[in-house]
């Protein structure tokens, strides 16, 4: 495992990418004893600091949960990250593409807790009844450290790739939808470049969130009433670039839109 001095370090290095919207090295290419235990540790330094400097935490963000996030990264186990206030958008935003790196886009939904999920042993009907809303939501990746060769210790130690979320506006109970059938259609600039439906995380889009609720329990947390939960991403992610109009159709969910300026 890696030495405190060198964690707080390289979380240093990550903030200041971030700051200066930058790409380092692979952590596991001049690290390559680091540990999956070690990213967290990375990222908690990194997100203690963030919220020293006045950030305010919302969220947490789930990823690598489908098949197709897996195949399309090479990254085979679920990760999580944080969400802050200011990385929240809503749907007809204006998104500045120069605020992040590797820019890409995911579709998912996104969870809103009506009271706390605690592990060991929560399971998918817990994650259910507590939960308020679900909301169609996009995920803008942000990759700090050079994707070639990267491994799930690169990407948690980056906050698990997070940049940016847009909610769109339609909310349902987990009880008003099959929540398994929700579709989303992800068109660029007028062309449909990616589908899928939400079953493709995990079987169940909530499944992620009894998940996280078990994972956090093995650190002494839990999940908190009123946090956003993104479930993590049922199509592969779609690169964009200045000048991009996104449109994901939701379908029963309503639509999201949103241009990288």
């Amino acid at each position: 495992m890696l030495s405190a001095d060198t964690i707080e370090a390289i979380a240093a290095e990550l903030a200041e990418a971030d700051r200066t919207h930058a790409v380092i090295p692979r952590i596991t290419a001049r690290y390559p004893e680091a540990t999956v235990e070690d990213s967290y540790a990375i990222q908690g330094v990194w997100r203690d600091a963030q919220i020293a400097a006045g950030r305010r935490l919302v969220g947490r963000k789930i990823g690598l949960t489908s098949k197709a996030m897996q195949q399309a990264t090479g990254i085979t186990e679920p990760d999580y990250g944080v969400m802050f206030d200011d990385t929240v958008y809503e749907s007809g935003a204006e998104i500045p593409t120069a605020h992040f790196s590797n820019v890409r886009i995911e579709v998912e939904l996104a969870f809103v807790l009506a009271r706390p999920l605690e592990g060991p042993d929560c399971t998918l009907d817990d994650a259910l009844a507590a939960i308020d809303y679900a909301v169609p939501a996009l995920e803008v990746l942000n990759s700090h450290i050079e994707l070639e060769g990267r491994t799930i210790v690169d990407t948690i130690s980056d906050n698990a790739a997070y940049g940016a979320m847009v909610l769109g506006s339609e909310r349902r109970r987990p009880d008003e939808i099959d929540l398994r059938w929700v579709p989303g259609v992800l068109s660029r600039n007028g062309e449909i470049e990616e589908t899928g439906v939400a079953a493709g995380v995990l079987g169940h889009p909530a499944t992620g969130v009894a998940w996280l609720a078990n994972k956090f329990h093995q650190h002494g947390a839990r999940l908190e009433a009123g946090e956003i939960i993104l479930a993590g991403s049922f199509t592969r992610p779609m690169w964009v670039s200045r000048g991009d109009q996104v449109l994901c159709d939701y379908g029963p969910m309503g639509t999201i839109e949103c241009r990288f300026i």
